[in-house]
């Protein structure tokens, strides 16, 4: 048997890689060590499994149980906690312009402790703050209310002393120690890593670890055929049954070789606590928020050192310098994406979407590669007969009516397969309506056989030669059943099965599993002498009828579903642990292009770069375990892609937490959902549809308030550079900016209910941060043109040129400009016509309807004289109404040149 050589962590992540690297690497490790040590394990006799942990078939004592428990700790495994609410009230505040925000208000408070800024700015960080603590506190609550565990006992053999015979006790898992003997049967969890020592019928899911969708038979067979095929993967050991994974059907006795964080799903959920890696969108609002933000410390200081040297007041030069500080800064930013964020939670509940981290929601709009198991997404998640052969392959309902005697019959535990062939069955009532039918002897199924029998007495009915003939229906693997054959059963006659015959059904057989079903054979024999009991022996002589074939079927909605995704830019990578016949057969039933299927271990042969090209053209993966799982998320990240994981199980767990956004379902593993960002309350690709959509929607609201208040601010303090250096007095008082500020603010709040552009939903989005300081020195400056003439309209109309005039010019300067600002909304909100092709939800037109008359009411209102405002005379408003007008066509201008130029808009 060839063992790998492990490698630490330092070999897999040499000095200098990221911490995520580091992780994964520690993961790859961890993993593979343990993996190692349950192959060795399996690989001897059971006995040496028992001497591993120093334990003996009867099992241990109880003082032996509690040394042990005091020695290894209780049998669980690492997982990450929410933190304290008063942790994650502090992180809800952890961000770039909060700090900003935060400092300005100091500073203003340090100059004026009266200054209405200051509660201005605390109150619109307080507001942003909150909001993003409740909502994801409530959705963590929510999550940790589906991860419930139901068992949480299990039968362990203990003895009051080494003289006492074994007594079999209930046990809670947390309490299972390294060589506790466990007693298995259907239903029940396994609760660590056991060596099998007995079992009868034994079929495990493994779908948790491994993603495959059918039981795995398990046996202990390597105490009896010790030139067993060996294997480096513990999974796919026969005699081991994995912490994790459940029992589907019969009885087994396992001896427990590791528990907590020492099993196999311990040392993936080992790695997986801690600081989550960067995602799309935290890199993406950082690199947003340090480009606002060094405009802004480029702008200021060139402000305050214009107007200090041209008014000579330093101290009015500094105060309006923190004014405009202010004015360039989206201080509102925090607040309306948390409230955009919030609100396509509240939106993505309505479609049974739990958003644990809402972060993810943007992710998920920006997603564009989705990486999916298929079992439970593409498929149903459960077994049917998709057919019932005869020996050239065409459908024969006499193969279907001795595989139901077969199944019916049988007294064992019925395996998924044979709940099929009953199903089937079960359709056509024809089958074995006139059939009389009593059971004589069962020859039950084993694992060195892969196969089990009935024997039936059955009647003239059914073409016997007379009443109590026997008839034996043998059903099982396509190579031992054929083993036992003679003859065969071809169009409705007996003939001899020579081997040509043998070749041809065997490539039956062989094609039907390229297809990815699951092939059984069946045959049968009718019994010259009957009597009361047979025995293996009589397995023999067998005439083969046909095949039975299963498959876990693709969902009626899969396809629709899929090109629905392909539709909105998403492609989608199927990434599983089943083998690639199967996966290959599902995809191409649900419309994906397969192509060449990949193994998981063919990647462990490629370096990052080779694996990012392979990533890039495939578009299935199989039979890939944990680790692989997560690299291939990382290569496709790394070539530039936002990239999805759909998963549900133990082997998920790392791609979960290192895809740019985690999905799971409720009924999913715990460790799954703890890693999982959005958590789906039924797996359907068309709910995670309307997910994409509403994370679109949220950050194309999101980016609209950016480059709007982030252009306009430009625009403004482009504006006030100008009248600086050449008006002999401010342009506006600080209050006013402040208070035009506010009141634009306030009506951007709408921001969040305001609807998106069919075609702007239609691709994945992105943050762009260069993209963003384009739109704002191209788009900004358009109003910086309008406000230059409505300084010179000012001034040579109303001749408010002198410091005894300044108010008018200000208040003239700032009904422009609010209005100019809110207007200029609906014409940045679209790259259509606003108003005609395109129109803003009914908030976002309220909310623009109250800003404008705000506007016009402030310079008449009692509050005028306090905030230097004066009435202007009825003359202003045609001159304004034509600055507005010509404002709009220009921007429209613009607009239909920057979408030819630079192909984008938002």
């Amino acid at each position: 048997m060839t063992m790998l050589t492990p490698r630490t962590p330092a070999k897999l992540a040499p000095p200098g890689r990221s911490r995520r690297e580091r992780r994964a690497a520690e993961l790859e490790w961890r993993t593979r060590l343990v993996g190692e040590r349950l192959a060795a394990i399996s690989a001897g006799p059971g006995v040496r499994g028992l001497q591993s942990v120093d334990a003996s078939p009867s099992g241990l004592t109880h003082a032996e149980a509690a040394l042990r428990l005091e020695r290894h700790g209780a049998n669980v495994v690492a997982q990450e906690r929410a933190p304290r609410w008063y942790v994650q009230l502090a992180k809800a505040f952890r961000n770039p312009f909060i700090a900003v925000l935060a400092f300005l208000a100091a500073v203003m408070y340090w100059q004026d402790p009266a200054d209405p800024g200051v509660v201005i700015l605390s109150v619109m960080v307080g507001i942003s703050g909150l909001l993003r603590f409740w909502q994801e506190y409530r959705s963590g609550r929510a999550a940790d209310a589906l991860g419930q565990l139901v068992t949480t006992t299990c039968a362990v053999q203990r003895r009051a002393d080494s003289g006492s015979a074994p007594t079999t006790f209930e046990v809670p898992m947390d309490q299972v120690v390294p060589g506790d003997v466990v007693k298995l049967a259907a239903g029940d969890l396994i609760p660590a890593d056991l060596r099998l020592l007995t079992a009868k019928d034994l079929m495990i899911s493994q779908a948790a670890l491994s993603g495959e969708s059918l039981p795995v038979a398990k046996a202990d067979t390597r105490a009896q055929d010790p030139g067993q095929r060996a294997t480096t993967d513990p999974v796919e050991a026969d005699n081991l049954a994995l912490m994790g994974t459940s029992v589907t059907s019969g009885t087994a006795t396992g001896v427990v070789v590791a528990t907590g964080g020492d099993t196999y799903f311990g040392s993936m959920a080992g790695s997986l606590v801690g600081e989550r890696p960067q995602t799309n969108f935290d890199t993406g609002v950082r690199k947003v928020s340090f480009l606002l933000i060094r405009f802004m410390l480029v702008m200021v200081p060139v402000v305050f050192m214009i107007n200090g040297l041209t008014k000579g007041d330093w101290d009015e030069a500094f105060l309006f310098g923190i004014a405009v500080a202010v004015g360039l800064t989206p201080e509102m930013l925090p607040m309306v994406v948390s409230a955009n964020l919030a609100r396509g939670a509240v939106a993505m509940a309505e479609h049974k979407v739990v958003v644990k981290r809402l972060n993810a929601i943007q992710n998920l709009g920006a997603m564009d590669v989705l990486c999916t198991d298929k079992t439970g997404t593409l498929t149903e998640d459960r077994i049917v007969l998709d057919r019932y052969l005869d020996v050239h392959g065409n459908e024969d309902g006499e193969v279907l009516e001795y595989g139901y005697l077969n199944a019916h019959f049988q007294t064992g535990l019925r395996n998924l397969m044979d709940q099929a062939v009953i199903d089937r069955a079960g359709e056509a009532e024809e089958v074995v309506v006139d059939a009389r039918f009593s059971m004589v002897d069962e020859i039950p199924f084993d694992f060195a056989r892969r196969r089990m029998s009935v024997v039936l007495a059955r009647n003239t009915l059914m073409g016997g030669s007379g009443p109590g003939e026997h008839v034996m229906i043998t059903k099982g693997a396509v190579e031992e059943v054929l083993d036992l054959c003679t003859h065969m059963t071809d169009r409705g006659e007996t003939v001899e099965l020579t081997e040509q015959l043998r070749w041809h059904v065997t490539r039956i057989a062989k094609d039907n599993n390229r297809r990815g079903l699951r092939v059984l054979a069946v045959a049968t024999r009718t019994v010259d002498t009957p009597r009361d009991a047979y025995s293996v022996a009589d397995e023999d002589g067998l005439t083969l009828v046909g095949f039975l074939a299963f498959l876990d079927p693709p969902k009626a909605d899969a396809a629709r579903a899929l090109e629905a995704l392909a539709d909105k830019g998403i492609a989608v990578k199927v990434v599983t642990g089943d083998n690639d016949l199967v996966a290959a057969r599902v995809c191409s039933d649900v419309g994906i292009a397969v192509g060449t299927v990949v193994l998981g271990p063919e990647t462990d042969a490629l370096d990052d770069t080779e694996l990012r090209a392979l990533a890039a053209r495939t578009t299935v993966f199989a039979k890939v375990n944990p680790v692989q799982k997560a690299r291939i998320v990382r290569a496709l990240q790394a070539d530039g892609h936002t990239v999805g994981f759909l998963g549900d199980g133990i082997n998920d767990a790392a791609a979960l937490r290192d895809a740019d956004v985690g999905i799971s379902v409720d009924t999913a593993v715990d460790i799954a959902k703890e890693s999982a960002d959005i958590i789906l309350l039924e797996k359907d690709l068309t709910v995670l549809e309307q997910g994409v959509l509403q994370g679109r929607t949220t950050f194309g609201n999101t980016i609209k308030y950016i480059k709007m208040t982030a252009s306009s601010n430009f625009g403004n303090v482009f504006s006030v550079l100008v009248a600086s250096a050449f008006i002999p007095f401010q342009p506006m008082l600080a209050i006013m900016l402040l208070v035009q500020n506010l009141v634009y603010d306030i009506a951007q709040l709408a921001t969040p209910w305001d609807r998106m552009d069919e075609e702007y939903l239609r691709r994945p989005r992105n943050w762009d941060a260069k993209g963003i300081g384009r739109f704002m020195v191209t788009i900004g400056p358009i109003s910086s043109i309008f406000d230059i003439a409505m300084f010179l309209i000012m001034w040579h109309v109303f001749a408010a040129n002198s410091e005894a005039s300044q108010s008018l010019f200000q208040s003239g300067w700032f009904i422009e400009g609010l209005l100019s600002q809110t207007l200029i909304v609906h014409m940045i909100r679209t790259r259509k016509i606003p108003f005609i092709q395109s129109r803003a939800s009914w908030p976002v037109m309220v909310m623009t309807v109250l800003a404008v008359l705000t506007g016009l009411w402030l310079p008449f209102s009692p509050l005028a004289p306090s905030l230097g405002f004066v009435a202007l005379p009825a003359s202003y408003f045609p001159w304004l109404i034509g600055v507005l007008l010509a404002y709009c066509t220009l921007t429209q201008l613009v607009k239909t040149w920057y979408i030819r130029r630079f192909g984008t808009w938002l």
